[in-house]
């Protein structure tokens, strides 16, 4: 682990809780029955629970095979010992594991052997946060132990464990020591005006936070990828009314989520559905039907469509004709006024400038409410007509459709009335999928689009796996670089300084070198029982 030398609070107190920390125990495998079982002590208390236990105290980091004894010294079990003395543990403290068979009554006799020597029962993820305050990990990493046993795609456990090598953590480290030397020679201007320094001479300040915005941006580039493999890909399903989005989320999603009717604006709220293709998770929102409408609740549900889509990863705009109609374009042309990341050609992470990807807004999302209410412009009901394109922009929001860039597919649904045969076709626009919601016909067609434009995205090898969080203490970075930027324009080396550390600080939180006790509680509390 790379430890800033101005790593406050809580990396501080490692020493002291390594002194005062109780010794905890848990199973390291999950319960029931299994070919083996592995009991995980860690603590003060650890030797002295294994010479009661096994009789003395196995020798460093070496399998032996030994008895596991009851109070009165009959077996309880039999089977490997592994002793790591600390700090050369896995949490820094002495760490002992009993290896012996999977079953339950005897994993359970043996914890409670282990307790009544003195062990408490680990709370969940309790070894990795001691491993994290004592400095045996970053926050990155430990984070990283949780994404590996949950992932559920070899593109997610490979980039969680790039993660957990410290893929992600070096970049934010050199990051991070790149902005503390600018800072010292920004603040070195700042304290000592006598031995003229001068910030802005021969333009040094203004190409080193170039070349900072630059990495800062090819890290969020990479960070964004590796949040699509663990949170899911954002497929907004959208169009006019009635050209069957309801009856596709429900095909896909395998169970009748949506009502279906014939009657134009049914959908009125965005419904979520989650599936997987392949191991893949994708987090589905059918909208309401963009039309001019009739009344406010509809108005307001159509709202709600433009921010789905605002926060899309992919686009299935749905029309029934062959040829798309003149909303159809008016709705694809905002979202195609840049061209999409995903269309550009690779560049190497970290070297070459990667344009800033398109802002997620602060609509709708995974691990969020349905909707975004009462903000903003476009939460206003007045007597307008939003339900149009012109009027949505009038209420603001023409910098939010200008900046998005989703995926698109169209979807030529309905087949089985005009008579089509499922296929995939090239189109100026994208890929176009020939299917019928009603019959099923072509829906393997679309999942293996969806399927080939995630994989298009992501390009495994070298991407790292983030979370939300992360993605935010990025958003934060770039927000106070780009005021940064400002500063140096402005001559304002004072404000410059404290943008820098706004940056610094924000990349911290990354990992875990500025935290707080709430945030260590919500991460380590999603982990197993164990780790």
């Amino acid at each position: 682990m790379i430890v800033d030398s101005h790593a406050p609070s809580v990396l501080a107190r490692s020493a002291d809780m390594l002194a005062k920390t109780t010794t905890i125990a848990a199973p390291a495998t999950p319960p029931g029955r299994g070919g083996i079982g592995v009991i995980r002590i860690s603590g003060s208390k650890t030797r002295r629970i294994a010479r009661e236990i096994l009789g003395h105290l196995p020798p460093p980091r070496r399998a032996v095979h030994k008895n596991f004894r009851d109070a009165s010294g009959s077996p309880i079990d039999a089977g490997l010992a592994l002793f790591f003395p600390a700090p050369h543990s896995f949490t820094g403290e002495d760490v002992l594991e009993l290896h012996g068979h999977g079953g339950p009554v005897v994993m359970d006799l043996l914890l409670r052997r282990v307790i009544r020597l003195g062990a408490e029962p680990a709370k969940p993820g309790e070894f990795s946060q001691r491993a994290f305050l004592n400095g045996k990990i970053d926050l990155l990493q430990a984070e990283a132990i949780a994404d590996l046993i949950d992932s559920v795609s070899e593109q997610a456990a490979r980039g969680a464990q790039r993660s957990l090598e410290g893929q992600f953590s070096r970049v934010i480290h050199a990051l991070l020591e790149r902005l503390a030397a600018l800072r010292a020679y920004i603040e070195a201007a700042i304290d000592f005006p006598d031995e003229d320094i001068d910030f802005l001479s021969e333009g040094d300040t203004g190409n080193r936070l170039a070349a900072i915005t630059r990495d800062l941006d090819a890290i969020f580039d990479a960070a964004r990828q590796g949040s699509l493999l663990r949170e899911g890909i954002r497929v907004a399903i959208a169009g006019r009314p009635n050209v069957g989005k309801s009856s596709l989320l429900n095909v896909l999603a395998g169970r009748d989520t949506a009502i279906v009717t014939d009657i134009p604006g049914t959908t009125r709220d965005v419904l979520r559905e989650h599936i997987r293709i392949d191991g893949h998770p994708f987090h589905l929102f059918d909208t309401a039907g963009i039309r001019q409408a009739p009344d406010r609740i509809e108005r307001h549900g159509i709202r709600r469509a433009f921010d789905a889509m605002q926060d899309a990863d992919i686009l299935l705009l749905v029309i029934d004709e062959n040829a798309l109609q003149p909303q159809d374009h008016e709705i694809l042309a905002r979202f195609r006024s840049r061209p999409d990341p995903a269309d550009r050609p690779p560049q190497p992470p970290f070297q070459q400038e990667i344009p800033k990807p398109r802002p997620r807004g602060a609509g709708l999302g995974v691990g969020e409410g349905n909707t975004r209410e009462g903000s903003g412009p476009g939460a206003r009901d007045d007597d307008r007509q939003p339900g149009s394109l012109e009027s949505h922009i009038e209420n603001g929001d023409e910098q939010a459709f200008a900046s998005s860039s989703p995926i698109t597919l169209i979807i030529q649904n309905k087949i089985d009335l005009t008579h089509l045969s499922p296929e995939i076709l090239a189109t100026d626009l994208g890929p176009q999928v020939r299917l019928s919601a009603k019959t099923g016909a072509g829906i393997s067609l679309l999942r293996q689009q969806l399927k080939v434009q995630i994989q298009t995205r992501q390009t495994t090898e070298g991407v790292f796996l983030a979370r939300r969080r992360h993605l935010n203490a990025l958003e934060r970075a770039r927000s106070a670089l780009d005021s940064a930027r400002q500063q140096l324009t402005a001559d304002a080396p004072e404000l410059l300084a404290e943008d820098l550390r706004r940056i610094q600080q924000a990349l911290g939180e990354i990992t875990g070198q500025y935290t707080t006790e709430d945030l260590l509680d919500r991460i380590f509390s999603d982990f197993c029982i164990g780790k």
